[in-house]
């Protein structure tokens, strides 16, 4: 007869209080973890770490140093050149034509014969052989000239003696088909007459004098070239006031005058050429030196004087 109780109910669990909530401001800060290693502290008054070196041949940024020159080193730019900005590029362009080597001197315009006022040509002038009123010439006179160039020596002053001789060379198209000079004074046709040789060149005036009568050229005789060579090989160095004149030999009027400037280290010189052009002639100022004692070493070297 032993009674036995129930066991007692176990006491209620006490809930827990929900935890406050804090602001984010006052969140405490989560502590380490441990066994962490610490963070590395920057090192002060550590050296600076050089920048890269820049790569070659990449363009160059703005607002850096400048960039080292290639190897080998390209073409130095120009000093002083002002850039060029924001050029646009020429497509199709034709490249610039390259420089005119031995270009040929510009063509003097022809000039007029007034009588009693004669013409002083210039070098590659021209002249129509006419008078003044439109009337042809018929006999004309070449008068060539100039002066031995004084020295003074020991014994006072002198000369040297300067032969210069004036020949008439006559060409048919390019051909040479005569010549008059000291040694055949009048050419096989008659038309051109020499009038005697000077040795020295000593006296005023016309040193040597050539006769053209235009109306008995042959027909088939285009162009008179007159020539000065020097007989002893001395140089248009050593003369002066080489020059050569047109006169009228019915008048005995100097119509022009053609006066060389300056010495040349030549021993010939072509003066003048009297050409003949759809019927009517026409004088041209030459003045050109060449290589030259006389009319047959001369002959040669005419030929690019023959155009007109």
């Amino acid at each position: 007869g032993v009674s036995v109780d129930d066991a007692p109910p176990p006491p209620p669990t006490p809930v827990a209080a929900p935890a406050p909530i804090t602001p984010p401001s006052s969140v405490a800060p989560t502590p380490p973890a441990y066994n962490q290693p610490p963070q590395q502290q920057p090192s002060y008054n550590a050296p600076p770490v050089p920048p890269a070196p820049p790569a070659y041949n990449q363009p160059p940024a703005y607002n850096q140093g400048p960039t080292p020159p290639a190897y080998p080193p390209a073409q130095q730019p120009a000093y002083n050149q002002q850039p060029t900005y924001n050029q646009q590029p020429t497509y199709n362009q034709a490249p610039p034509a390259p420089p005119v080597q031995n270009q040929p001197p510009a063509q003097q315009p022809e000039v007029s014969l007034v009588k009693g006022r004669p013409v002083s040509l210039t070098k590659g002038q021209k002249v129509t052989l006419r008078k003044e009123g439109g009337v042809a010439l018929t006999m004309i006179q070449m008068g060539l000239g100039w002066d031995p160039i004084k020295k003074s020596g020991l014994f006072g002053s002198r000369t040297a003696d300067v032969d210069l001789d004036a020949s008439a060379l006559l060409y048919a198209d390019g051909n040479l088909v005569d010549v008059c000079y000291y040694g055949q004074l009048t050419s096989k046709d008659g038309s051109v007459r020499h009038m005697g040789d000077n040795l020295t060149g000593d006296g005023d005036g016309d040193d040597e004098v050539m006769l053209v009568d235009l109306q008995r050229v042959p027909a088939h005789v285009t162009t008179v070239i007159f020539t000065v060579t020097s007989y002893r090989g001395h140089t248009f160095e050593q003369v002066s006031n080489a020059f050569c004149r047109l006169v009228d030999s019915t008048t005995n009027s100097e119509l022009a005058r053609y006066t060389l400037q300056g010495g040349m280290a030549f021993t010939g010189m072509v003066m003048a050429k009297v050409y003949r052009v759809n019927g009517e002639w026409k004088l041209q100022a030459i003045g050109e030196g060449i290589q030259a004692k006389h009319a047959g070493e001369a002959a040669p070297q005419l030929g690019r004087f023959l155009t007109a």
